[in-house]
């Protein structure tokens, strides 16, 4: 299951992967997009892993969407369809997988990296990382999976509180509102993860594995309430000038630093 965006390593019955755009922070450019759900769906054929981790290279686990698509999907209708297909699929293969799988949350997780985040079933989070969905903040819809993992986490007001304003959740805040499990150092981040991860991997399987079935039941059944409308929300915002605008917004906010 190799692949150049996503890594895929053993290590006994557990398999890490890991989003592999380190000089982008992980941001989810086309080909991210399409392995991260690839591999997902070929691992529920991987007789031998009982659980995974799920960490991001370099200094962030993912930066959310890619800048450069932006204006893409501002002009091209059929990309933008596609590409909220693709997350919608990604989504859903996240959650309806049979393996348990724990966030290893080695730096800032934003956006779709947040998303990814709140749909595992255990959250590890390094003291300096945090999470963000700064959607609102660049004129889209949060509407690509924050909208159902969010108030099930915390509750529909402090979502509310983050996703209208995008502000930061610092790694202690995040467990204290439910978003993460454990705040660890960030040296023993993956450490950590994998050892909880070989903790359910040696626990009977078949109990590991419906349990996480029938606690998705919640998530699945908010996605279905929530997931068409959101994704219908956020495709429209493309179309506003707003939207149109902030891709100028970043490029003149970089030519002005040193």
């Amino acid at each position: 299951m190799a692949d150049d965006a996503v890594l895929v390593t053993a290590d006994g019955p557990v398999r890490v992967l890991t989003l592999n755009r380190p000089d982008t922070l992980n941001a989810f450019d086309a080909e991210l997009h399409h392995a991260l759900p690839r591999v997902l769906a070929e691992l529920s054929l991987d007789r031998d892993a009982r659980a995974v981790v799920l960490t991001g290279a370099g200094r962030a686990f993912s930066a959310g969407g890619d800048l450069e698509t932006f204006e893409r999907h501002a002009n091209d209708i059929e990309e933008r369809r596609r590409t909220l297909r693709i997350g919608r699929r990604l989504f859903d293969e996240l959650v309806g997988l049979h393996l348990p799988v724990v966030a290893a949350v080695n730096g800032p997780a934003v956006g779709l990296g947040a998303t990814l985040v709140t749909a595992c079933d255990m959250v590890f989070i390094a003291e300096h990382a945090f999470l963000a969905d700064p959607h609102v903040t660049v004129a889209l819809v949060a509407g690509d999976g924050a909208a159902a993992t969010w108030p099930l986490n915390t509750s529909l007001l402090r979502a509310k509180e983050f996703l209208l304003t995008g502000d930061r959740v610092p790694a202690a805040t995040a467990v204290e509102l439910g978003l993460a499990n454990r705040v660890v150092p960030a040296e023993s981040l993956l450490a950590d993860a994998l050892a909880f991860a070989h903790r359910l991997a040696a626990l009977p399987p078949q109990a590991v594995q419906d349990t996480k079935a029938v606690l998705n039941q919640w998530v699945r059944q908010a996605a279905v309430s929530v997931l068409g409308y959101g994704l219908a929300a956020e495709s429209q915002s493309h179309d506003t000038a707003e939207f149109r605008a902030v891709p100028e917004a970043f490029r003149a906010r970089s030519a002005r630093q040193p």
